[in-house]
């Protein structure tokens, strides 16, 4: 989100300073360690309506994104195929039954087509000796996320945007230092003291007094080199713990993953996982046998308390103003356009009409100056 914002700023004008605790390769980051699955349908089956819209609305606008930048960044929108083993086939019906349900009353999803073995064999030939039949996720896309975040480091570097890597900053700070207008924080788990301090000394209505506190959720990853491995498209596996994804990238890389700890342990990943994740994508293909590990990483989601990114917007010692951009969980690619546009608007007049088409609310104090949300 940070990298977004300032480029999508500088591209309008704005002089923007960037402020990185770590370096430019973003080494330290969860958007690194991203499968980036776009996949709103798939992720209706778990989260809220709202995050669903946010992630119809964001489709269309990564591909304007990244049109934009002027460094090529892998992006594909062929699907979600979903899989499971026949021992898991009464999952596969209650959670094909739950995407159909979420199409039906959202006309902007695609409904999930059933696929026989006739029809697995012409969308995913790789795979259709294992499996039988499948679900077909219409629309759904995925980008390359490392891809993405240089390009948006060589897009900060063509908008002259000041960029002070290696340097921890807290907002209140940089006001103090140097004179700007909006003081913007997208640190994740890094703004976790800000964002607990959000409300302090602040007069805001009973609702907005609600504690939100932010949590790590722990992630861990596998990246795998499988040139036997042919899929074609984000592929899904049913499993009685947790439903694992495997998403192709560029050069026979994939990206396996689907752990979901409550933790913010960054320690390595856990032999439980490592087994489950690869045994797991073996039943899907025999080709990841002979699969190379490339990188077993792990890192934590900024998560709030109901699941749901949040803007906050308060003034810094009577002058200039402070965003806070955190929350969006285990969707941020997904939803980090509608994120975007609706600061953006906020940014420039206070109001934002996406997060009203998008159904999320926009509360402001009466002062209309010191406090905005948009949930």
């Amino acid at each position: 989100m940070g990298r977004l914002l300032a480029v999508a700023l500088a591209q309008r004008g704005a002089q923007v300073d960037l402020f990185e605790q770590g370096g430019p390769h973003a080494l330290e980051s969860p958007a690194r360690i991203a499968a980036a699955m776009l996949a709103p349908l798939a992720e209706s089956a778990i989260t809220e309506d709202n995050v669903v819209r946010m992630g119809i609305h964001s489709l269309p606008r990564w591909k304007q994104i990244i049109t934009q930048l002027a460094n090529p960044v892998y992006f594909q929108q062929d699907g979600t195929l979903i899989l499971w083993h026949r021992q898991d086939a009464s999952d596969a019906e209650r959670f094909a039954a739950h995407l159909e349900k979420n199409s039906a009353t959202n006309p902007l999803l695609a409904a999930p087509q059933h696929l026989d073995s006739a029809a697995l064999q012409a969308i995913e030939p790789s795979i259709s000796e294992r499996f039988t039949q499948g679900l077909y996720l219409p629309n759904e896309g995925q980008l390359d996320n490392r891809q993405l975040l240089a390009a948006l480091l060589e897009e900060l570097d063509l908008l002259k945007v000041t960029c002070h890597w290696n340097t921890p900053a807290e907002p209140e700070q940089l006001q103090l230092n140097n004179t700007y207008r909006w003081v913007i924080d997208c640190r994740g788990l890094g703004a976790k003291t800000a964002w607990q301090a959000k409300t302090v000394a602040m007069e805001l209505p009973p609702a907005l007094l609600q504690p939100n506190p932010l949590r790590g959720v722990r992630g861990e990853v596998i990246r795998l080199y499988a040139p036997e491995v042919k899929l074609r498209r984000p592929t899904r596996l049913i499993h009685p713990r947790y439903p694992i994804y495997i998403a192709p990238k560029e050069n026979d890389v994939y990206v396996v993953g689907a752990t979901e700890i409550e933790s913010e342990d960054l320690s390595e990943i856990s032999v439980r996982s490592a087994m489950e994740l690869l045994s797991a994508i073996y039943t899907v293909h025999s080709g990841f046998a002979e699969a190379r590990i490339l990188e077993m990483a792990t890192q934590c989601r900024p998560t709030l308390k109901n699941n749901l990114p949040e803007i906050q917007i308060k003034r810094i010692k009577n002058t200039s103003r402070l965003m806070l951009i955190n929350g969006l969980y285990r969707h941020g690619f997904m939803i980090s356009p509608a994120v975007l546009d609706c600061a953006l608007e906020l940014l420039e007049s206070g109001e934002s009409k996406t997060a009203l088409d998008l159904g999320l609310s926009v509360q402001r104090e009466p002062d209309v100056e010191s406090f905005a949300t948009c949930v």
